[in-house]
């Protein structure tokens, strides 16, 4: 996932490819600061690749266009928006999640939110879950690509970390239960007071937040 001015832009690739691995078991990663190793955090590679729940689904409610998950992972969000006869894509760095996403019928292309993507400037909402506003880590740049994503008046979903005050970039690595590691790679931790500076930053206005079952949301405008 890389472009000219982010490298190594990657989730879990690299060495081990624990990412691939763990979708290919429905496994658990533990995604590590490289400086900061006791602040690991586990991440149920199952959730993702399970069926959209509920809270999930409400996400698509009233959704009038198409709709484009960064980092859609194996796809889940697109089974859930083909179901309502809404148009999706799914854009993911992971050749594997790329594979399941398609095989379950989404429609998704494997490649970098940093570079072009089919249809860009036309989508009507873009999603940004499980923790992926920490993609490239810096919140503001991958913000500033979904507003040019997204079509004028378009929104953007994202899940914030469920601390508000979580704000914080650094270089992490991910491992597997059997210890397979990826390759070292930027990332970031955004909860929702940040978010919404890092938005106006980015060109995005912040409109309504919410919780759901544990999980934090806040949607942008273009």
């Amino acid at each position: 996932m890389t472009d000219t001015t982010q490298t190594a832009v990657t989730f879990g690739t690299g060495g081990d490819e624990p990412y691939a691995r763990a979708l290919r078991s429905d496994g658990r990663l533990r995604l590590t600061d490289t400086d900061r190793p006791d602040l690991a955090v586990t991440m149920d590679v199952g959730r993702w690749s399970a069926a959209a729940d509920r809270v999930d689904r409400s996400l698509l409610d009233g959704v009038d266009g198409p709709v484009i998950d960064i980092g859609c992972g194996p796809g889940r969000m697109l089974v859930a928006a083909r179901a309502l006869g809404i148009p999706s894509l799914g854009v993911d760095v992971s050749a594997e999640a790329v594979a399941i996403a398609q095989r379950s019928g989404g429609r998704a292309v494997q490649g970098s939110v940093f570079e072009a993507v089919p249809e860009e400037g036309r989508w009507d909402t873009a999603l940004v879950l499980d923790g992926n506003i920490g993609i490239g880590g810096d919140p503001v740049a991958l913000l500033a690509r979904c507003r040019d994503i997204v079509r004028v008046g378009g929104r953007v979903v994202v899940e914030t970390h469920t601390d508000r005050a979580a704000d914080r970039s650094y270089q992490a690595r991910v491992v597997d239960a059997d210890g397979h590691e990826s390759d070292e790679f930027p990332w970031a931790e955004v909860g929702l007071d940040a978010l919404r500076r890092h938005a106006l930053a980015a060109g995005l206005e912040p409109r309504s937040s919410w919780t759901a079952a544990g999980r934090s949301f806040c949607e942008l405008v273009a």
